[in-house]
């Protein structure tokens, strides 16, 4: 099982770390998302540098790319713990992928995507706190931040094991931290609405 668990560990960040963003926008508009915008991989600057198209792909990808090794973690009935070594392999590897000189997305979609097979009710509430916030102020910036602080609150109120809980906490604060720059425009009133 130590074996199995190390195999998808590294299986997991190598997959996680694939640029998706960078790799649809090229291959649909030829453009480079790390010249646009905010700079990074990620959904959100997918969709501003190549379209919704490039966006939806993006978005579906970065989640996808959180699911199914949780899944298959679970599959392999891993351990709680080695479950979170498995969520935050796929997380980190989006937010520093070592194919980009560890310069990648802000991991928002890659954070419901590993907290979806694995804590879903979790899951669906935080979305649901993110999009609210979204339709009512049209920041996705903000509406991640909040999602973030939401997660380890509904964990815990949810119920979730104590590893579930602290990865939360993880995928939480590092989201808030990579949105710092975000923080700044929306306190200055210059960030960008969607």
């Amino acid at each position: 099982m130590l074996t199995s668990f190390s195999v998808l560990l590294v299986a997991t960040y190598c997959v996680g770390a694939i640029p998706f963003g960078l790799l649809f926008a090229r291959w649909l508009t030829g453009k480079d998302p790390r010249e646009f915008g905010s700079g990074n991989t990620g959904a959100t600057n997918a969709l501003r540098t190549g379209g919704k198209k490039v966006g939806i792909l993006t978005l579906i990808a970065d989640v996808f790319k959180g699911v199914i090794p949780v899944s298959i973690a679970m599959m392999l009935e891993f351990t709680q713990p080695q479950i979170m070594g498995i969520a935050l392999a796929a997380f980190l590897g989006h937010i520093f992928p070592i194919y980009l000189k560890f310069k990648g997305g802000k991991g928002v979609a890659t954070m419901f995507g590993v907290l979806l097979p694995w804590i879903p009710l979790t899951a669906v509430i935080s979305f649901a706190v993110w999009f609210i916030v979204f339709k009512l102020t049209r920041y996705v910036s903000l509406a991640s931040i909040a999602a973030g602080f939401a997660l380890p609150l509904v964990a815990t109120f949810s119920g979730a094991s104590t590893a579930a809980v602290a990865t939360c906490l993880v995928l939480g604060g590092l989201v808030t931290i990579r949105h710092h720059e975000n923080v700044t425009r929306l306190i200055q009133g210059t960030e960008s609405k969607v």
